[in-house]
């Protein structure tokens, strides 16, 4: 496997990105892998290079490439709970900043650079998306119906809002499946969140899979924070493994 640095022209600039990409000459059904908002960082490199032994090429955008070249932020204390805080003042804007529209042109840049590479696969793609990187899948796919066949959001937050514009609001344009390992207890995708989410793809006939990993806290894929959670991380390497498998095979 090996993971390399590239860029990606936007209709806003330059989005640099981690490629991860199998042995062999492909081509290769493509994943793209939506960061949390800490950023590309080694962890998120592993988390491809998981995706990649299995016979994908794997796309790591940095999402707030507006702001510069990844690393945005001294990230070498992020396993200590009392800096978090600190971080989130620096990273809030950045979230904010990402709005429906600049979400629809950056992944249809990702999209674009994707289907002009020879050792991707023709044809749709796949997201699986972490934190706010989950919220964001949701609104690719959305946006993109007919080139993103699946989508997993694990421990996504303010998928459900009261914002006109709140990603549950535009489910009812997806075309492919979706799957959604929400955090016990997460005050950014309440129980009562959930199941308006839920009630909204039912609504749309979307084919989803909807389940909470109880005891796992926001943050719970990240091993490189104090939210990690071993047995629930595992469970979420199954869940994403089995869509994957189902809706963008290998072979």
């Amino acid at each position: 496997m090996q993971t390399t640095t590239v860029d990606i022209p936007t209709d806003d600039g330059v989005a640099d990105a981690s490629l991860t990409r199998p042995e062999g000459n492909g081509p290769f059904p493509a994943v793209l892998l939506f960061m949390d908002a800490f950023g590309p960082r080694p962890r998120l490199v592993d988390m491809a290079e998981r995706i990649a032994a299995r016979g994908y090429l794997v796309l790591t955008p940095h999402l707030f490439y507006r702001a510069g070249r990844a690393p945005l932020f001294d990230l070498s204390r992020l396993g200590e709970p009392d800096q978090r805080g600190a971080l989130f003042e620096k990273i809030m804007p950045l979230i904010g900043a990402l709005t429906p529209e600049v979400i629809s042109r950056d992944t249809g840049a990702y999209l674009d650079f994707l289907a002009a590479r020879d050792d991707v696969r023709p044809g749709p793609v796949a997201i699986t998306g972490y934190c706010m990187g989950g919220t964001n899948a949701l609104r690719a796919i959305e946006a993109y119906p007919d080139r993103i066949a699946a989508v997993a959001s694990f421990h996504g937050g303010r998928i459900v809002t009261d914002a006109p514009d709140s990603p549950h609001l535009g489910v009812d344009s997806i075309t492919g499946e979706v799957y959604f390992g929400h955090a016990d207890q997460d005050q950014s995708m309440t129980p009562e969140q959930i199941a308006t989410l839920e009630k909204a793809l039912d609504a749309a006939g979307v084919r989803y899979r909807s389940e909470v990993y109880e005891g796992a806290h926001h943050g719970f894929t990240m091993a490189d924070t104090p939210m990690y959670h071993e047995q629930a991380t595992e469970r979420h390497w199954v869940a994403l493994f089995d869509l994957l498998d189902r809706t963008l095979p290998t072979t």
